[in-house]
Order: C-alpha cells, then sequence, then structure tokens
C-alpha cells in the first residue's frame, strides 16, 4: 500500500467534493489528482528518477499539498526543509540526502538562489511562488500546464517516502528514512481513535514541513477530508479560517494554543460553532495552560499525540474523554501522554532493555510498523537507538496500570520549545568555540510562552570577561535562531559525577520545581 492510495481512492468515490482549500483557491480532488498527475510528469521530465528527493523550502499552502503527493506519484522522495534553519543548516540537508531537485516560494528565493551556488548536487529549482518566476527557475503553473498527466508509480510498503532532518546530537541534522508503511501505519493508528472523521475539514495551522502536521493531516487524507492551508500560524488567521470555512479539526503546538486563547480577538465575537477538534503535540504542554485551553473552547474537544520523528510521528494518543476535570482541578489521566495507537506497541524498560513494573520510571521503548527505516547514511546510529526491533526514545517515563505513559524527563539532552527541537550538544559545540568559554551546559527552563527556552550555564577561561548578549549573537551567527540561548548565565566550576560527566539534571533543579518532572 502506498500514500498515493488515499487520493485515488479519494477521486474514485467523491470526485467533485472540495479537497483543498488556500485563501480564494478551491480545488476538487478530481483537479487536485490532475494537476498532481501533471506535477508528476514535470518531475520526471526534469529528470526524477525513482527514489530520487526533492525538497521544498516555503511557507504552507496548497502547493506545499501539491508536492507532497506529486513526489510521491512519480516515485520520488520527500526533503521538506525545515524554514527555520538557517541556511548553513538546509545545505547540509540537501547536500547529505543529494536533493537534485527543490522547489521555493517567495519568501525563500534568495536563499535557494545561495543554494544554488554552494550545493553541486541542486540541478534544478522550481519556483512556487505566486509572482513572476525568477531566471533560471522553472514556473510551477508553467510546469503543470506544459506536462501531460502521468500514471500513479505506486511505490509503497518498504520504499523510502521521505527523509526528515531533525536536529543531530553531534551537530548535524539526522536524516530519518520512513517509508509508505511507516507513515501509513502511523495514519491509520490515528484514525482509528476517531481523530479523523469523515467529512472533516482539517486546517494546516502549523509549519507543513514538520511531521507532527504531516502525521496528522495523513490520517485526513485516508479519511477524505477537505485539507484548509493558511501560509503560517497567527491567532488571527486561525480564528478567520474556522469562521470562513467551517475549520473541524487541527492541529497545534502549545505556543500556538496560548497565543490563540490569549489574543485578543478571541475577546470579540467570532464564530468557532464549526470546531470540534484540537489536538495537540510536538512539545509538552502545562497543565494550567491546558485548562485555560479548555475553558476557552467550550464544547471542543482536545487529544493529545505522543511521539517522534522517528515513530512517523505517532506512538500514543491522550483521548478526548480522558481531558477531564475534577472539581475543577485536571483528572489524573489528563497529566499521561496517553496509551499506545492500535498499530504500535509501548514498553517502560530498564537500561537492560528489561520491561520495569507500573509506576516504575525508565525508558520509552516502542516496537510496530511505524517505527523508521533508520538514519540516512548513518548505521552507527542507527543501531544505537533501533535494538532488536525496537526504537529507543530515549524519553522517560513510567506506565501506569490502565497502560497510560506518564512522560517524567528525557534521557536524551533535547530541549523542545515552541514545538521545536534543540539538541543541547550541537548547541554546546557552538557556544564552546567562543574563545571565552572554558566549558558550557545547555538546559532547558519553563517558559509560560514556549514551553521550555534555551539556558546556558557557561564556565569562562581565566581572565576572560563576556556580555551574554555577545555569546548569544556568536550563536546566532552559527545555527538557527530558535537553538540560541535566551539566557546565559556563568559560574566557577559545572556540577560533575564521579566518572566527570555533568550532572544536568543538578542544573535544571532551581528552574523545575514541580515535584517530579523536569519537562514542561
Amino acid at each position: 500500500m502506498g500514500i498515493t492510495q488515499a487520493l485515488r481512492r479519494a477521486v474514485q468515490q467523491r470526485p467533485d467534493q472540495v479537497a483543498v482549500r488556500f485563501g480564494d483557491t478551491r480545488r476538487s480532488f478530481k483537479e487536485l489528482v490532475e494537476r498532481v498527475a501533471r506535477l508528476a510528469g514535470a518531475l520526471q521530465a526534469l529528470g526524477l528518477n525513482a527514489g530520487d528527493r526533492v525538497a521544498i523550502l516555503s511557507l504552507n499552502s496548497d502547493r506545499y499539498l501539491e508536492y507532497q503527493m506529486a513526489v510521491l506519484w512519480a516515485g520520488g522522495v520527500l526533503n521538506p526543509c525545515n524554514t527555520r534553519w538557517s541556511t548553513a543548516e538546509i545545505q547540509f540537508s540537501l547536500e547529505d540526502s543529494d536533493t537534485r531537485i527543490m522547489l521555493v516560494d517567495d519568501t525563500f528565493v534568495a536563499a535557494a538562489e545561495v543554494l544554488r551556488t554552494r550545493c553541486a548536487c541542486l540541478h534544478e529549482i522550481i519556483y512556487c511562488g505566486h509572482r513572476a518566476a525568477p531566471s533560471a527557475m522553472h514556473d510551477y503553473e508553467g510546469l503543470i500546464a506544459r506536462h501531460e498527466a502521468v500514471a500513479d508509480a505506486l511505490r509503497g510498503g518498504d520504499d523510502l517516502a521521505g527523509i526528515f532532518y531533525t536536529g543531530g546530537t553531534t551537530g548535524f541534522p539526522k536524516g530519518v528514512m520512513l517509508s509508505h508503511d511507516n507513515l501509513l501505519a502511523s495514519a491509520l493508528g490515528v484514525a482509528s481513535e476517531g481523530i479523523a472523521p469523515e467529512g472533516a475539514i482539517y486546517l494546516h495551522a502549523a509549519p507543513m514541513f514538520h511531521l507532527a502536521d504531516l502525521g496528522i493531516a495523513m490520517a485526513h487524507w485516508l479519511a477524505g477530508s477537505c485539507h484548509v492551508v493558511i501560509p503560517a500560524f497567527t491567532p488571527e488567521a486561525v480564528l478567520q479560517s474556522i469562521a470562513t470555512d467551517r475549520v473541524s479539526h487541527t492541529l497545534l503546538v502549545p505556543t500556538m494554543i496560548q497565543m490563540l486563547i490569549d489574543a485578543p480577538a478571541m475577546k470579540q465575537a467570532c464564530d468557532l460553532s464549526s470546531l470540534q477538534f484540537v489536538g495537540y503535540g510536538a512539545s509538552p504542554i502545562s497543565e494550567a495552560l491546558l485548562v485555560r485551553a479548555m475553558a476557552a473552547l467550550p464544547g471542543v474537544d482536545f487529544f493529545q499525540a505522543y511521539g517522534m520523528t522517528e515513530l512517523a510521528p505517532v506512538a500514543t494518543v491522550l483521548q478526548a474523554r480522558h481531558h477531564v476535570l475534577v472539581r475543577g482541578r485536571p483528572g489524573n489521566k489528563i497529566r499521561s501522554a496517553g496509551r499506545p495507537i492500535n498499530t504500535v506497541e509501548v514498553r517502560v524498560v530498564d537500561e537492560h532493555g528489561n520491561e520495569v513494573r507500573r509506576g516504575t520510571v525508565g525508558e520509552v521503548i516502542v516496537r510496530g510498523p511505524n517505527v523508521m527505516l533508520g538514519y540516512w547514511k548513518n548505521p552507527a546510529q542507527t543501531a544505537a537507538v533501533l535494538r532488536d526491533g525496537w526504537m529507543h526514545t530515549g524519553d522517560c517515563a513510567y506506565m501506569d496500570e490502565d497502560g497510560f505513559i506518564f512522560v517524567v524527563d528525557r534521557l536524551k539532552d533535547m530541549i523542545i520549545t515552541g514545538g521545536e527541537n534543540v539538541y543541547s550538544s550541537e548547541v554546546e559545540q557552538v557556544l564552546g568555540s567562543h574563545p571565552a568559554v572554558a566549558v558550557c551546559a545547555v538546559i532547558g527552563i519553563p517558559s509560560p510562552e514556549w514551553g521550555e527556552t534555551v539556558h546556558a550555564v557557561v564556565v569562562l577561561k581565566v581572565g576572560q570577561q563576556v556580555a551574554p548578549e555577545l555569546l548569544i549573537h556568536h550563536c546566532k551567527r552559527h545555527i538557527a535562531g530558535y537553538k540560541c540561548p535566551r539566557s546565559v548565565c556563568f559560574t566557577d566550576a559545572l556540577p560533575v559525577s564521579g566518572a566527570g560527566k555533568i550532572l544536568k539534571s543538578v542544573l535544571r533543579e532551581p528552574y523545575w520545581n514541580s515535584g517530579g518532572r523536569q519537562v514542561a
């Protein structure tokens, strides 16, 4: 089974139903499939062979949806670029994956011109914006108009569907290889939870390069839902789209939820009567924020999806029926990440891989058809996390007697800020390159706005002085802004274990006083 089967089924059963809405654009499934098949033909004419990678660097749009399906229809492999990355980070992902074709919109034309000069592998750039195409770039609509529709390549099963780059603990992003079966197994598990019912209207408000959006959207493709797209999240755009497009379902990261319910527009008269489900995921959410959101959106069902890119991406779901308040306070289950979806098996194990007793903290491991094929060109890191058929997540949690997972900490030193993963070792390498820094440690500290923010604890070299702002500026020259420390403090020495390992739990302790949790 392949991902494009969802399109073929939809055009067979509901050809005239609206499939996509973007601004004033409305397209039926029949029109969408015709455009997808023509774009696939254009990609093949540009030299795309089976298994070749095609990137996109773009804000959300209807053309982003067409890219996702057309690349697979043509037999290619997706490589969606993180729009928040620096040019150097995007360059690495293109060169590492040997990406030969890239789509780019108006926002990133200048970056694409730079990447063209730096990446020898990048042979063709398709302009998918809404102005005149720059010279030396192919015009998106022109390609569709000039090329005939081609038959679906019918790739599926274990065939590679996408390489999704995520922050790397070695200072470079890791390419997570996901097959058609991986993505479909996650989507089918999500669909079985009732999250994507027939007739839904799903709003793409989260960035479409993020697998959190694609993972939930895949369930809606299977259900034949209508897909509504806004270029980027703003509270006003979301509220307007709900009212105008009669949106019933959406996925928001917790930061977006907070911005939405605190927006002045929420205090004005706005028609949210169509909204039925709000999913959240990609980063932890505080109980206080969740309670406020439930109060601000009465009658709307909330659900949580927990997972990671390597799991395509969903492992567990906390259903709406478990989002309950007891005497005005969150019920016990609302504190959890839910239970495994139907296609997935989850265990909590000790350092030897043995399952621990219920209520005992250990590492979350996952087995199922959603588990990634591995890391692109990185067998050593693949072997480190895929052992005996189980994906070792690096998340520390316990399971209660009812099978609910409660995440309490991370074995990996990963920070999740505003829905984006930040690996502390990557930031530490950049900070450590400053001539005044002797040693440093980067941790996540609580933030009401972002869930967590990046904080650096620095030991300076003897006789050196430097302002925190200069260290932050140094980081911004080398890595994406969201990865850079928001705050810096100085100390004479870092706490270390008997083996000489920096004790980040000690550094985090003053900032996390919730009693047992060191994540948001």
